[in-house]
């Protein structure tokens, strides 16, 4: 892809200054793990695994698993090189692409990456929404692959909420978050209504945890 030159000089800049603010944002967070019962924390799980978390907690996502070499998808414009190379400096493995489409670039870069030892995550309501309905890509993979899988959920107890299609969330300095994790689904039960249905429940499993 071909950058005018603004875009050159912000992909020069803008990556390393972001990954910097969230890293320092991130110091200031307490995050706790609530796992399913009988359930770990999905980094403590032998790898290679496959995780969803929905768009709207994706900053507090990308600073709690920072440096652990994990794959994700972004998609290939402007705004993904971006977010790529911030990313990448913040310690994660980038495939580029798309997962709406089993045979896409994207989903064959993580099954790559998967069989290279990889946790594997995917914003299962990205890029674009709607909001907090799981698209195909999620259990595609895990089909794909023939992995299990699990849901991810991190919810700041205060946090700036902007006005998009995802309620993208920003945490405050100093607040606590809870890491809400879904029981493991198995390979032969994973499908869109079960993808969706370990989301749902991280979600609530965070939420029950801040309302204590």
């Amino acid at each position: 892809m071909t950058y005018s030159r603004s875009q050159r000089i912000a992909i020069a800049i803008i990556p390393q200054l972001a990954a910097l603010l969230i890293r320092a944002l991130g110091a200031t967070l307490r995050y706790t793990e609530v796992p399913a019962t009988g359930t770990i924390s999905g980094d403590k799980m032998p790898r290679p695994s496959i995780y969803a978390c929905w768009h709207s907690c994706l900053l507090t996502c990308i600073h709690r698993f920072r440096d652990q070499n994990l794959a994700i998808i972004i998609s290939q414009s402007f705004d993904g090189e971006l977010i790529t190379r911030t990313v990448e400096w913040l310690g994660f493995f980038v495939v580029r692409g798309s997962s709406t489409r089993g045979g896409s670039a994207g989903l064959m870069g993580m099954e790559r990456a998967f069989h290279s030892g990889h946790m594997c995550a995917i914003t299962a309501d990205g890029p674009k929404g709607p909001e907090n309905i799981a698209k195909p890509g999620a259990a595609a993979l895990a089909k794909l692959v023939g992995g299990s899988f699990g849901a991810c959920y991190t919810l700041p107890e205060r946090a700036w909420k902007l006005n998009s299609w995802d309620q993208f969330r920003i945490p405050k300095p100093f607040s606590r978050v809870a890491v809400g994790w879904s029981k493991i689904v198995p390979p032969d039960e994973v499908n869109e209504m079960t993808v969706q249905s370990a989301l749902e429940d991280s979600v609530a499993l965070a939420e029950k945890f801040l309302q204590k």
